[in-house]
Formats: structure tokens, sequence, C-alpha cells
């Protein structure tokens, strides 16, 4: 066991590394959806070509016009 650990031991950190990038990435997303941000890159639903699917038409801005 102990000299498949020192095999591998590369790849063990790499892929906790990853693991742990994924993570923080992950509760940084839950923490935003918790505050009401939107998870949106462009800022503006309206000028996004998946912007009719992505937001249910209850949580659609009303000020943006709404082609959908």
């Amino acid at each position: 066991m102990l000299t498949f650990i020192l095999d591998n031991m590369a790849t063990i950190i790499v892929s906790l590394v990853l693991a742990g990038v994924a993570a923080l990435i992950i509760s940084k997303m839950v923490k935003n959806k918790k505050e009401g941000k939107s998870s949106c890159s462009c800022g503006s639903c309206g000028s996004c070509a998946a912007g009719c699917s992505c937001h249910s038409a209850a949580s659609k801005h009303t000020s943006e016009p709404s082609d959908c």
C-alpha cells in the first residue's frame, strides 16, 4: 500500500488540489446564489443568447425586453 502511494504521489497531490479548487468554486457559487447574485457572466441577460433558457419566467428582469 505504501509503495502504491509513493508511486502515485504526484497524481494524488494534483487530484487533491483540483478537488479543493472545485470545492471552492462550488461554495462560492452557492454563496452567490444565497445572496441573490446572478451566475451570468455577461451581466445582462437581454444580450445573452441563452437568456431565455437560463432563467425561469418568474425570475426574469422586467426592465429588459423579452423576445422569448
